[in-house]
């Protein structure tokens, strides 16, 4: 992929991290996330590129745009013209509830690659492990949680009481969290954010030593590409609930069930990673406005290259209407 492109998603991703921005504290989770997919679905067609979603906000029938399979970018435009084949996984806002009620941590965030570089995951939940590139190749997801500690903290030279462990708050991690405390490491726990807890955990500054806990398969997806940039290591295995589940992976190319998934497995090959701030985080600051306009802090990562960039930056709307979330005028 052209290293331009990296840019052109970071376009991307702010214009969907300010739409949805304007409706923080509303209360109204699926309008945040309708005017985020709009938004982001409306830049991508400026971008050059001949894109297909492979993950989005689900099947044809479930979402009117950035469904599975749809066609994004100039290309759809411009039939003649020759653009790179993209692949593209998105979530336009995550942490809905979060946006919703102006709690921190939420985030507009995609992945792309080149053409059969992400894995089609589908919407159902997986078992992960996270962690940063110092403690690549000591975690095993089928090992206790205790063995892993141990084994990070051996990585990382130092005690397990000394581990910060980062858990999704949710009651199917209830056990998981007294495994976690019995052993004595220390726990941050987090309302939301598979993907930003993930790249958190990548960072050495962050203060976070592993990710834990069972989350959404597609932001599994989206954070291995993350952590492909920068060398962490997220391992995966798809968790189904019921038949009906399991016969969807079925379709979309799932072979086993106790398949677990490398990094590679999940994203591979010339990978991109974009994410823009929508509410205040841990991981970036949130869209923060003024007279007319705004400013956005976001990250932009490329594997081949290795390079992650933290960008500051401002928009000037000008005379253009603002967005509003009882007229549904866009920025």
């Amino acid at each position: 992929m052209e290293e331009q492109l990296s840019l052109e998603f970071l376009r991307v991703v702010e214009n969907a991290a300010i739409a949805a921005a304007r409706t923080m504290g509303f209360g109204d989770r699926h309008k945040a996330d309708e005017v985020a997919v709009e938004a982001m679905r409306k830049t991508m067609d400026q971008v050059e590129m001949d894109g297909t979603i492979v993950i989005g906000e689900g099947e044809r029938d479930e979402a009117p745009m950035l469904y599975i399979g749809e066609k994004v970018g100039l290309a759809q435009h411009a039939p003649k013209s020759v653009f790179p084949s993209v692949d593209i996984a998105v979530d336009p806002l995550e942490g809905t509830n979060l946006c919703a009620t102006g709690a921190p941590n939420a985030i507009a965030v995609l992945a792309a690659s080149e053409k059969g570089g992400l894995l089609h995951a589908p919407d159902l939940y997986m078992e992960k492990i996270v962690v940063g590139p110092s403690c690549k190749g000591a975690v095993e997801l089928d090992a206790p949680v205790a063995d892993n500690l141990k084994s990070v903290a051996k990585r990382l030279d130092r005690d397990v009481e000394d581990l910060v462990v980062m858990v999704l708050d949710r009651p199917r991690h209830e056990k998981m969290i007294e495994e976690i405390r019995r052993v004595g490491a220390r726990i941050r726990l987090i309302g939301d954010g598979d993907v930003s807890g993930a790249v958190m955990t990548a960072n050495p500054d962050s203060g976070i030593d592993v990710l834990f806990g069972i989350g959404g398969a597609p932001e599994g997806v989206i954070a291995a590409a993350a952590l492909k940039c920068v060398g962490g290591e997220l391992q995966g295995r798809l968790r189904f609930r019921s038949d009906e589940e399991r016969a969807r992976a079925v379709r979309m190319g799932v072979k086993s069930e106790d398949t677990i998934y490398a990094t590679d497995d999940l994203a591979r090959g010339d990978v991109m990673f974009a994410a823009t701030g929508v509410t205040k985080g841990y991981l970036l600051d949130g869209v923060r406005f003024f007279g007319d306009g705004a400013r956005t802090e976001s990250i932009v990562m490329r594997s081949k290259s290795g390079t992650v960039r933290v960008i500051n930056a401002t928009h000037h709307f000008n005379t253009k209407p603002k967005y509003s979330w009882a007229t549904g005028l866009e920025p």
